[in-house]
């Protein structure tokens, strides 16, 4: 290795101008995890964890300043301005290559270049898809070799001479004004200089597999999204594949690998975060989870929320910006309670206890573990077809406004069910957190193209499916006036799930509304839990007034795409207005 003249190429291209000391080729093998891993733990940035409780696994504490994705140091770089649309921060290539390429010059001068091709999707599908991110990062190889499948598997994927995706990334000096991520969608290439966290230097997460593959899908005709990916088996064994998109910290991972609180069901992990799907000969959706591993929030994570994740995490683990406890175990809020009066280490490595005013792990804490050791995932992750898509779900944080779940009611309405989401920011980006913002199918900050014509993409792969999936939103943040949640959650949104499930059988019952289609009274299966016929209403409420304020900021926002807004999501718009109207004579 390698063996790919292209590749071999690029490499010393890039290798000539960033100066490194040393190149390593990466295949992968545990020798060469052994070999990183010591020199991390040597250098102090990795920090061995109690071998006993939590075997191979390590904690690594980033820059302070680098804890989160910088949206706004993310750029799209295309020759025109109109293709990378109006949501996302552009650069022209000329300014690109004016203003960020010379801080690469000589950035890797005594560091070594780590060459690590990788593999999205599971090894011999037809969607899967290479890459090779150039790094100065041991900790980023180390955090790659868990979340794709790297190495030698990766170049025997590689299909023709120049089909990879490229990415450099450098730690720079970790400044936050020469700090870029920059996404060539046109070429297939990525840029990463000044940061170490892993959304911005992880190229293969949401650099490759959404920001480029995004652009890649539209040419080709699929769809990469930023989706969950979970089989669902009924008490008749009936089996169905559901795609769910929520922004960052708003519960993917936890629905992934939900533990039903109804009797019968199964839940099936396949993938926690990214979705590609393609159009089957069949005429249906089918998917594949691009990734091999998980790259999970920790705070909030606990043996309550998801005891799954909880049993991934024995082992095998590198956590990033967690709390250290006096024996070497990591901690986070939400993970269990401590000791009366005990003393760890923050996030940052200082003295922390409860009287302490602070959280002691970031909010924005992480884990990065491999899929496979989920007691939830089986043989459909590594599935090279992929699995058949029977509905999708758009969600995000609502304290009010949004029902707990309703259908669209077709896929062009489910198109602008997704397009007008609206979350509330968590700590998973730089920024307040708790402001509504709108972010259609939770792409906002990953689409790699304009999102007009984005819209325009997933209607013209709706014409093209035969069996399109059933579309819903759903919503389990909806609080009451104390700011308390009305809806328990976690194991009891299989409850949700059920009537997803019926719905998408030809079964469950719904009643018509105005935004969609909502429950039948009863037909929700509420049994043993303790909810007041108030609280149930809260919960499906719809308020036409409100949601009329909803629909004004909705063209607002979609009004920005202009021409490249498709007709049929303004023809929706107005059905909506028309709807909302008739409710309130």
């Amino acid at each position: 290795m390698p063996t790919d003249h292209a590749l071999r190429a690029w490499v010393e291209s890039v290798a000539a101008y960033t100066k490194p000391d040393h190149i390593h080729y990466c295949d992968g093998s545990e020798a060469e995890r052994d070999m990183l891993v010591e020199r991390m733990c040597a250098d102090g940035t990795l920090l061995p964890l109690q071998e006993e409780t939590h075997p191979r696994s390590y904690l690594h504490r980033s820059n302070p300043n680098d804890v989160a994705r910088t949206e706004h140091l993310t750029f799209i770089s295309t020759a025109e301005k109109k293709a990378a649309g109006p949501t996302n921060n552009w650069l022209s290539t000329e300014e690109a290559e004016r203003r960020v390429w010379p801080l690469f010059l000589n950035c890797m001068k005594g560091r070594t270049m780590y060459v690590v091709p990788y593999l999205m999707g599971p090894a011999g599908s037809p969607h899967s898809r290479v890459g090779v991110e150039l790094t100065d990062s041991p900790y980023v190889v180390a955090n790659l070799r868990i979340m794709t499948r790297m190495g030698a598997v990766a170049m025997d994927a590689f299909h023709e001479a120049d089909d990879f995706v490229r990415g450099i990334h450098s730690l720079g000096d970790l400044s936050p004004e020469r700090r870029y991520i920059v996404h060539f969608p046109e070429s297939a290439t990525i840029w990463s200089i000044g940061s170490g966290y892993g959304g911005n230097a992880l190229l293969s997460k949401k650099c490759h597999a959404l920001r480029i593959a995004s652009a890649q899908a539209r040419r080709e005709g699929w769809l990469a999204e930023h989706m969950l990916i979970v089989g669902v088996t009924d008490p008749q064994g009936a089996k169905h594949y559901i795609a769910a998109a929520f922004p960052s910290a708003c519960g993917k991972t936890n629905l992934a690998m939900l533990i039903p609180a109804l009797p019968g069901w199964k839940i099936e992990t396949v993938g926690d975060d990214i979705c590609w799907m393609h159009i089957g000969e069949d005429g249906r959706l089918w998917a594949i989870n691009p990734e091999a591993g998980m790259f999970g929030v920790a705070p909030g994570t606990g043996p309550k929320t998801n005891p799954n994740a909880m049993q991934a995490l024995q082992h095998d683990v590198i956590f990033t910006n967690v709390a250290l406890r006096s024996d070497g175990t990591p901690w986070w809020e939400g993970k269990g309670p401590l000791r009366p009066l005990e003393v760890l280490q923050d996030w940052r490595g200082e003295a922390w206890n409860a009287a302490v005013d602070t959280p002691a792990a970031h909010p924005n804490s992480r884990f990065t573990v491999g899929l496979h050791q989920c007691p939830s995932v089986t043989g459909s992750f590594e599935d090279p077809r992929g699995v058949p898509i029977s509905a999708i779900l758009f969600g995000g944080r609502r304290a009010s406004v949004v029902p707990l779940v309703y259908e669209a009611r077709n896929w062009a309405h489910g198109v602008y069910v997704g397009a007008s989401m609206v979350s509330e920011t968590t700590a998973a980006a730089t920024g307040a957190v708790g402001v509504p913002r709108h972010d259609p199918m939770a792409m906002l900050p990953f689409c790699g193209y304009n999102m007009g014509d984005y819209f325009g993409h997933w209607l013209a792969i709706g014409r093209k499916l035969r069996q399109p999936p059933k579309i819903f939103h759903v919503n389990w943040f909806r609080t009451d006036e104390a700011g308390k949640f009305l809806w328990p959650g976690f194991g009891s949104n299989i409850r949700v799930l059920d009537w997803i499930i019926r719905r998408v059988q030809g079964t469950g019952k719904a009643r018509e509304t105005a935004i969609g289609r909502l429950p039948s009274e009863g037909d929700l299966n509420l049994a043993g839990l303790e909810l007041s016929r108030d609280t149930v209403e809260q919960l499906f409420a719809v308020d036409p007034k409100a949601w009329l304020a909803e629909a004004n900021r909705t063209v607002d926002f979609l009004g920005q795409f202009r021409a490249q807004l498709p007709s049929a999501l303004l023809n929706e718009h107005q059905l909506l207005l028309a709807r909302l109207t008739r409710t309130m004579v």
